[in-house]
């Protein structure tokens, strides 16, 4: 691929910059220790971004100025190339981007480079924010409504290493589109902006989600805010998100959280307990979404498990008011990170005083990849949203 603008033609100013510190190794995660074996496994992921430029000129690069310019260059680069390649229909898969992530990741950790621990962290962190949409927010369109998604990398990775996530996909084919509602000559456009968010307990306790929507809700400035997961046999609409963690399995780092069923824990916020009810309300306009043609049943999903007498009980709610009392194991979607987005976004919504409807949809589950499969999913997201523009 050619960069219309070399990601490091700043880079060969190298002769004018001042010396800092000199090079800290930082150890490789979990997460970015599987790259190596992904390429292996997918050889398609090697030819699928250039960024032989950085590769070539990071180790003399010394300024951290340009050395951060460079960085969030090539994360919204490899953003961009991602969703252009998706939506062009070339590579309709999100896990390349999720890997070829990775692998820079590892590469600036594991070369020689001439910053601080400290320095070194924040440009990954700017790099990670622009690859993951967070830089390319902006609506530019003029349509009458404006919708942001989320959604989520692969997880469980260590079960299955070719995992997709449908969530992932929809927002590399979905960011930067239009949707239109037409019915008795009504018509509405909204146009669609996303963003991927990590699957890691710690990104989510030191804040990320709040920070990414609290704009929007401050602002009221979109008119709808769903978050997408990848989770069971059918689309379910998430009606009650639960506060508390339970679920057993780790995060894409591996690390566990110690819940379970009969010890759910409340996630922190800045090191400090998440504040706020056990369950909160969505407030997606799911009675029209549910109208939405596709291959999929779309759920108004009531179920929730609560703590009683020490012991896990699952039961269905018909509004908020008859949980007030209750523990909450798991919300609608379930006692992972997948119900707590949407549980922070509920609660960052409600503490800002946003009108925004907002909540969770998660899509049918796969294993593995199916490129056929996560189409009709996404398709039927879209379908979701056109439906919705006619109630926000």
């Amino acid at each position: 691929m050619k960069h219309a603008f070399s990601i490091l033609t700043f880079l060969g100013l190298i002769a004018s910059i001042s010396n800092l510190s000199a090079h800290e190794q930082i150890e490789l995660t979990i997460e970015e220790q599987r790259a190596e074996k992904a390429q292996q496994a997918m050889p398609m992921l090697n030819d699928f971004f250039d960024w032989s430029d950085l590769k070539a000129k990071w180790s003399k690069v010394r300024d951290f100025a340009i050395a951060q310019r460079a960085m969030n260059q090539v994360g919204d680069e490899l953003w961009q190339y991602s969703k252009q390649k998706a939506q062009s229909g070339e590579i309709v898969d999100d896990r390349p981007l999720y890997w070829t992530r990775l692998a820079i990741h590892s590469f600036i950790k594991s070369s020689k480079h001439h910053f601080t621990l400290t320095e070194l962290e924040s440009l990954l962190e700017v790099f990670e924010e622009s690859s993951r949409g967070y830089s390319d927010m902006g609506y530019v369109k003029k349509t009458d409504k404006r919708i942001l998604l989320t959604g989520f990398d692969p997880f469980l990775l260590d079960r299955n290493l070719k995992q997709s996530n449908p969530s992932g996909l929809a927002a590399l084919l979905l960011d930067g589109t239009v949707i239109e509602y037409n019915q008795d000559g009504k018509k509405i456009t909204a146009e669609l902006n996303t963003a991927m968010v990590p699957v890691r307990y710690k990104d989510f306790e030191q804040g990320e989600i709040e920070s990414l929507l609290a704009p929007y809700y401050a602002l009221n400035s979109v008119d709808m805010i769903a978050t997408i997961s990848m989770g069971r046999s059918d689309f379910d609409l998430e009606h009650f998100p639960g506060l508390r963690r339970s679920a057993t399995a780790p995060d894409n780092v591996n690390v566990y959280t110690g819940a379970n069923k009969t010890n759910p824990l409340v996630p922190s916020l800045l090191s400090a307990p998440l504040e706020g009810d056990e369950f909160v309300l969505f407030s997606l306009p799911y009675q029209a979404m549910m109208k939405a043609k596709g291959q999929y049943k779309i759920n108004d999903n009531r179920g929730v498990t609560i703590l009683e007498s020490g012991k896990a009980e699952d039961i269905t709610a018909n509004d908020l008011t008859e949980l007030s009392d209750k523990v909450s194991v798991q919300g609608g979607g379930g006692g992972y990170l997948s119900n707590e987005i949407s549980y922070r976004s509920i609660v960052l919504r409600n503490r800002l005083g946003s009108t925004i409807p907002t909540g969770h949809i998660h899509t049918p589950r796969i294993s593995g990849f199916d490129a056929e499969v996560n189409q009709k999913i996404i398709s039927q997201i879209e379908a979701m949203l056109v439906e919705a523009l006619a109630e926000i």
